[in-house]
């Protein structure tokens, strides 16, 4: 959750900032700068508090020998199942924010028209074990993944 409050204020500081700046040099649009500085205060704090508990309490993942399965989403939630026979690639990204967190993303690609399945905000180390066992349980499986 940490990871993800450090990312939804990277993502408002810099509004409110600017919007603030802007309201200090521009008189004659002070008012309406303040009036937005205030919406974005209330709604980007509003966001930084929500948005990291909501993902924490909303995303969830598993692998087993058969699938990867993922759940995530806002007003609509979707659960994914990529079965393993149909996996092309699994692969780790790990941000500047999340190195410094030590967390790490996996991303399964799959011979799917709705894209890859990510797995955001893992312990590095777990990730590395997921993807080292979905590797191996993939290339276990016979077939091209297509």
């Amino acid at each position: 959750m940490r990871w993800w409050t450090a990312q939804a204020l990277l993502n408002v500081l810099p509004v409110v900032g600017g919007l603030a700046i802007a309201a200090a040099l521009l008189d004659d649009a002070r008012p309406w700068l303040l009036a937005a500085l205030a919406v974005a205060i209330v709604g980007g704090g509003a966001y930084v508090v929500v948005m990291p508990r909501w993902r924490y309490r909303v995303h969830r993942w598993e692998t087993t020998d058969e699938a990867v399965y993922a759940a995530a989403g806002w007003a609509w939630q979707e659960w994914r199942v990529a079965p393993l026979s149909r996996v092309q690639t699994v692969d780790t990204v790990r941000g500047p924010l999340q190195q410094l967190f030590g967390l790490a993303t996996v991303t399964v690609t799959t011979a799917s028209a709705k894209g890859e399945i990510t797995i955001d905000g893992l312990d590095h180390a777990l990730a590395v074990e997921v993807v080292d066992r979905l590797t191996a349980t993939t290339q276990a499986i016979p077939g091209d993944a297509t």
